[in-house]
């Protein structure tokens, strides 16, 4: 039976090591390559039947994006992202502030006080022949 010296062990367990450690490194990639990639976030919504907001009412939607408005008008919608950095503005008695940076917009979104200088974007609505309202956040209109 032949004897392992030092050396030999040395060499085997080195490369016993580097094989496991290439092996797991392997399972890891491959298990990244596989996870699936994340989804878009929705940019529909279906906010229920047009009779659920009455005349005057403003509601905060879309996980708290955007505020629909039901005016004299008709409907339309404000997105909350401050127009200056992104940050969701929050809606105070007289219109919207940024909690970021201080900007502040009236009740119709238009900026009273910097740094913002453009009005909260407004959002597309619809109504469906079925009465439901559809929020499209990934259209805006022209202010």
């Amino acid at each position: 039976m032949p004897t392992l010296n030092r050396r030999d062990f040395l060499k085997l367990a080195a490369s016993g090591l580097l094989s496991t450690s290439g092996i797991l490194a392997l399972g890891g990639l491959l298990r990244y390559l596989s996870h699936p990639a994340n989804p878009a976030p929705p940019t529909e919504f279906d906010l229920g039947p047009a009779e659920n907001y009455p005349p005057g009412s403003r509601s905060v939607v879309a996980g708290g994006s955007a505020l629909l408005i039901h005016a004299d008008s008709g409907f339309h919608a404000l997105s909350l992202a401050c127009t200056h950095l992104g940050c969701t503005v929050e809606a105070t008695g007289a219109g919207f502030l940024c909690p970021c940076h201080g900007s502040r917009f009236d009740a119709e979104g238009k900026p009273q006080n910097g740094p913002a200088a453009k009005p909260l974007r407004r959002i597309k609505v619809e109504t469906t022949p079925a009465g439901h309202l559809l929020l499209h956040t990934d259209q805006f209109l022209d202010s």
